[in-house]
């Protein structure tokens, strides 16, 4: 279970944040599969410390015969048995720790690896809604916040709580009046305790959310500084980080005093324990009840809390700020686990209705169709069929309430065409994309066909029944031919040239100083614009999905490279449905049909010719890209 999410200003939907107890739910789910190591922990822990109270009885001890002015020889079996303690609870000490931390570094594995796994599945448009620095931060704060702690404070906890529990029983030991004295130091621990975590959970929630508002204020600006420039909005921008910036600063400067208030209430704590302990000593030694040696024990007893007491409370501020990040990647993986919303009817999109037959010629949703071998140097081309249809009836999508972006636009894509999307920029095309190829569900409406239950990666001997090229295409850090495998693992160095030359990129590739093993990406080799989508491309060709969705995926080339990379998208799109939003009109061209979205509806569709003649607004847009506007009519 989750919390709302919060909304930060200017409309943004930050994402979920995890309940307390959903949050120790997955916690436990965590450790589950490693209860064995916990419990060998936990127990190489309690043995430790058990030798570890051995140490106060031997001091008492030496007292005692210091006291009674016994022989110097007397003290050598104390001090060797203080030396054999010390160095067994060395060696046990050091055994627990390392399998605590062996089991924080197992969860906290298993935690990134599921949350990453989880974040890359969330709807893309929920993560627009909350925008990517919300996302970011807790990638990055959150993730390092929970790191700190299990690395740190985990063990120190673990090892805290231990020697907590065992030296007030050895406190009882003694004699149980010492235990009741030293418990007079609870109540006051306990209020600081509880008055910290009240003011604590919020706090740093609330700063976590801070910091994340902060980060995304300064992507966007830093993200968009040409538009911000251009807008003249540098001042306006600088205002609204330096505000998010102002309130981030604050809720530390909060946070810093709650911990010093938080210290001096635990020193009070100390004193009156310790005095309680030390008058209590001294009854009993005065009526003969113990000896100084067993209130000298004592003594050390309680002062040897202060270690471990001071330790816990004060790992609940790392405790705090480690459930509060927790909570908010717990968010995130319970969002990605949530079932997406089916949109129009109850039944899920290309499935039919219950009592009605599977539509001859068509795959059931969610299905995909094997694609046939071909030799290894070859790419494997997928012959048009039936199958590769896709019908977009009356969706509607909208960002948020009040701010709809299409508006019950129908579409069929028939097998083995090439439909162009163009508009104005703020039509829906992109939009209208995204839901075609199945990584964004619309609002109203329904997609049949392939795009139903669309896979992303290789599925069955056919490949995915779709795939996505956009213009934001990422050139992933490794070999080129890793690069080139993530769109189909099992492909052979020919098939992987085979699939460049299809594309035009097999020359630049062999040129390459180690080829195809050329280590690409962040530290190694720099692909520019065209090159990386032309690897995009190429990884699109190895895919071989059914239908193709090109959102402005030669967009990056620029004026030089648009021709050369547009050829390269043609050759790829080659025997495949495929639907282009087009930035270049000369893509609409190559199109066998043309749709044109005005403020998210369908206004026109037919092939290039024919709307050119038509002076609607096609004919509008191609007078206006191509330089030879006419006249407007009176």
């Amino acid at each position: 279970m989750t919390t709302p999410p919060h909304t930060a200003d200017e409309g943004a939907e930050l994402l979920p944040v995890a309940t307390a107890a959903r949050t120790r739910a997955a916690l436990r789910t965590l450790v589950r599969p490693d209860r064995g190591l916990a419990l060998t922990g936990i127990g190489v822990l309690v043995a430790a410390t058990v030798v570890g109270l051995l140490v106060q009885p031997l001091l008492g001890r030496i007292v005692d015969i210091v006291a009674d002015g016994r022989p110097a020889g007397d003290l050598t079996l104390p001090v060797v048995l203080l030396i054999a303690v010390a160095a067994v609870q060395g060696v046990t000490t050091t055994l627990g720790l390392t399998r605590v931390a062996r089991l924080g570094e197992t969860v906290l594995a298993r935690l990134r690896e599921q949350f990453v796994e989880r974040a890359l599945n969330l709807p893309a448009d929920r993560l627009e809604r909350a925008g990517s620095g919300d996302l970011t931060a807790r990638v990055t704060g959150d993730v390092a916040r929970v790191t700190e702690a299990v690395r740190s404070a985990l063990p120190e906890m673990a090892r805290s709580v231990l020697a907590i529990g065992l030296t007030l029983g050895a406190l009882a030991l003694l004699d149980v009046r010492f235990l009741l004295a030293a418990l007079l130091a609870v109540p006051v621990q306990l209020l600081t305790a509880r008055w910290y975590v009240r003011r604590a959970v919020t706090l740093y929630a609330d700063q976590r959310v801070a910091n994340g508002a902060q980060q995304q204020q300064l992507l966007e600006t830093i993200g968009g500084a040409v538009t911000v420039r251009g807008h003249r909005l540098e001042e306006r921008h600088t205002e609204r980080g330096a505000d998010r910036s102002r309130k981030a600063v604050d809720l530390t400067m909060r946070s810093v005093n709650l911990v010093l208030g938080f210290y001096g209430r635990l020193h009070i704590a100390e004193y009156i324990g310790l005095a309680a302990v030390l008058i209590a000593g001294f009854w009993l030694v005065r009526d003969g009840a113990v000896s100084i040696g067993t209130a000298t024990a004592a003594a050390l007893y309680f002062h040897s809390l202060f270690g471990p007491v001071n330790a816990a409370l004060v790992l609940l501020d790392d405790a705090q700020s480690a459930a509060a990040g927790l909570a908010r990647l717990v968010g995130v993986t319970d969002l990605a686990e949530q079932p997406e919303p089916k949109p129009g009817k109850p039944e899920a999109a290309g499935k039919p209705e219950a009592g009605e037959p599977e539509p001859a010629g068509k795959p059931a949703a969610g299905k995909t169709t094997p694609g046939k071998a071909a030799p290894a140097s070859v790419p494997r081309q997928r012959v048009a069929s039936p199958e590769a249809a896709v019908s977009v009836h009356a969706v509607s999508h909208a960002y948020g309430p009040g701010r709809p972006v299409l508006h019950e636009v129908s579409l069929t894509l028939a097998p083995g065409e090439h439909v162009a999307l163009v508009g104005a920029s703020g039509a829906g095309k992109s939009t209208l994309a995204r839901i075609v190829a199945g990584v964004q569900q619309p609002t109203a409406g329904t997609v049949t066909g392939l795009t139903a239950g669309t896979v992303t990666a290789p599925a069955g001997p056919g490949g995915p029944s779709v795939v996505l090229v956009t213009q934001e295409v990422h050139v992933f850090t490794g070999t080129l031919a890793d690069d080139l495998r993530l769109a189909r693992p099992d492909a052979t160095d020919d098939d992987l040239r085979a699939a460049l030359a299809t594309v035009d990129a097999l020359d630049w590739a062999a040129a390459l100083p180690d080829g195809l093993a050329t280590v690409v990406g962040e530290g190694g080799h720099r692909l520019d614009a065209a090159r990386a989508q032309q690897l995009a491309l190429a990884r699109l060709v190895l895919a071989d999905p059914a239908l193709a969705v090109l959102d402005e995926a030669t967009a990056e080339a620029g004026s030089a490279g648009a021709r050369a990379l547009e050829r390269s998208a043609g050759a790829a799109l080659t025997g495949r449905t495929a639907l282009v939003v087009a930035h270049r009109l000369t893509q609409a061209v190559a199109a066998d049909r043309v749709v044109v979205l005005e403020a998210g509806r369908v206004v026109e569709s037919g092939p290039h010719e024919m709307l050119r003649d038509a002076d609607g607004p096609y004919a509008a847009l191609w007078r206006a890209w191509s330089g030879s506007r006419a006249a407007p009519h009176p």
